[in-house]
């Protein structure tokens, strides 16, 4: 259902004139009507009073002469059509106040009492019996008017004339004022509509246009001079040119935001950069440690040669998937993941965990081999372990808990060390988001694209004392396996 404030103002304006003028023209022409009315009342009332006073002069001769019917036929003679002030009835009464003569007998015989003639005949038999003077006065009495004159000569009180006019008598003359003042008001109305409805749609058109301009913007700005705005100081105009300054400051705002893109791109080359040598060192520093553990070990030890070949040669696959995971690429070709590649990203940490002083505790339970891509896992692994160990102090814990459950892979790494920050938590796998000593935060962005790109999910828990960050990996992703070469 469309609501009045939802219609454009270029229609709401005009309604609204139309609204007022009608009300203005409705209340004007009803107040002129009372004020006609009343005066017109008034203006029958005074002439009603003068020309009973002339009739009441014509009749002293016939009331001295008690000539009944002379004055019955003056009485009759001015309620007839072209007898002066039109009056319904008129009726004579003594100085007893008993009918005298009428000219409506039927109502008012001759002789009669006049207060027993109805409660209209007592209520003016109680006026009389109240009134002094000569003046005439009048009582409006349910929906008819009298005007009551004395007939006096010499001093000598012979009786009242009563003048009744029912309410048709002003009904007429007020219906032909009404109807003149209707079409008086109906013609100005239709002068002043179409001024009203033309003036309310201009001024309407420029907060119209403002709206179109600003509605213009969205994924883009308009360009400078696509949009025209009102060129006044009212209001509207001061609105407008504040538009007109945002719409400036955006496309200044949407300038530097390019510029700073740009230089943000050239900063995050150098930045990618250190990022791969840091992601590229983990597995290098594994493989040293396994050259170095050969060279003093291994001369003699064909088990020890055959594992420190194995050592390197996953970590020259680590380092070719790292890159893979970093550019966010297809998954590299790797083999399933079995308990034995968990164990060798133990051996290749434990080094780490030395130079730290730290406690390593390590818990795996996978039985066999599961279908997930063993050198993803391993990096995954590797830099979560190589986080904890980073954050704890010297003498500290990093405890991982590698199993399955009925969704799949789990895996827990939990440390006693910093802590993260509430405030740092929401952003903590984005990209360059570092932890305030230098790091360049790429590390746990490549964990999040290997988890995510492998269907799984990864959160982190935080507090004083305790940090955990738990993987859940769904089983059945597919395994390219490695080719024999």
């Amino acid at each position: 259902m469309l609501h009045f404030r939802d219609i454009s103002f270029r229609y709401k304006i005009p309604l609204r004139a139309t609204v007022l003028v009608l009300v203005t023209a409705t209340v004007l022409t009803t107040s002129l009507l009372l004020r006609e009315y009343r005066d017109l009342r008034r203006d029958m009332l005074d002439g009603s009073a003068r020309w009973s006073a002339v009739l009441s002069q014509t009749l002293v001769a016939p009331m001295l002469h008690d000539d009944l019917w002379r004055a019955f036929e003056i009485v009759r003679a001015a309620t007839s059509p072209g007898g002066g002030e039109q009056a319904s009835a008129i009726t004579l009464v003594d100085p007893r106040l008993r009918i005298y003569v009428s000219t409506d007998p039927a109502r008012y015989p001759i002789l009669a009492p006049l207060h027993e003639r109805g409660e209209a005949a007592r209520e003016i038999a109680s006026r009389i019996d109240g009134a002094a003077g000569t003046a005439s006065h009048s009582v409006e009495i349910a929906d008819k008017l009298y005007v009551i004159t004395p007939i006096d000569a010499d001093g000598v009180r012979l009786g009242h004339m009563i003048l009744e006019h029912t309410s048709t008598f002003m009904q007429s003359r007020f219906a032909g004022m009404w109807l003149s003042a209707t079409l008086v008001t109906l013609f100005v109305l239709l002068l002043i509509l179409p001024v009203s409805w033309f003036w309310g749609r201009r001024m309407a058109e420029p907060l119209v246009h403002l709206a179109d301009c600003i509605g213009k913007v969205g994924a883009t700005i308009p360009p400078p001079g696509a949009l025209q705005f009102e060129d006044s100081k009212d209001e509207l105009g001061q609105v407008g040119r504040a538009v007109a300054r945002m719409f400036d400051e955006l496309r200044e705002k949407e300038g530097l935001e390019r510029e700073m893109l740009f230089s943000e791109r050239l900063a995050a080359i150098g930045r990618l950069t250190g990022g791969i040598a840091h992601e590229i060192n983990n597995p290098l520093g594994g493989m040293l440690n396994a050259i170095g553990t050969y060279r003093k070990h291994g001369a003699s030890d064909p088990e020890l040669a055959a594992r420190t070949m194995s050592l390197l040669e996953r970590g020259l696959l680590q380092i070719r998937d790292t890159v893979s995971a970093l550019l966010v690429e297809a998954k590299a070709p790797s083999h399933p993941l079995a308990p034995q590649d968990i164990e060798d990203v133990h051996i290749l940490l434990k080094p780490e965990a030395a130079k730290k002083s730290a406690r390593l505790q390590w818990n795996c339970e996978l039985p066999d081999e599961i279908p997930l891509p063993a050198t993803l896992v391993r990096q995954v692994l590797i830099n979560l372990v190589l986080n904890a160990l980073q954050a704890v102090e010297a003498g500290g814990t990093v405890a991982c808990d590698i199993g399955l459950s009925a969704d799949g892979m789990t895996m827990a790494v939990r440390n006693d060390g910093r802590y993260i920050e509430e405030s740092r938590l929401p952003y903590l796998f984005e990209p360059f988001v570092g932890d305030g000593n230098g790091k360049h935060g790429l590390g746990l962005w490549i964990t999040y694209q290997i988890v995510t790109g492998l269907g799984g999910h990864i959160s982190v828990q935080s507090e004083p004392g305790l940090t955990v960050f738990a993987v859940d990996l769904p089983l059945g992703m597919a395994v390219e396996m490695e080719s024999a070469s």
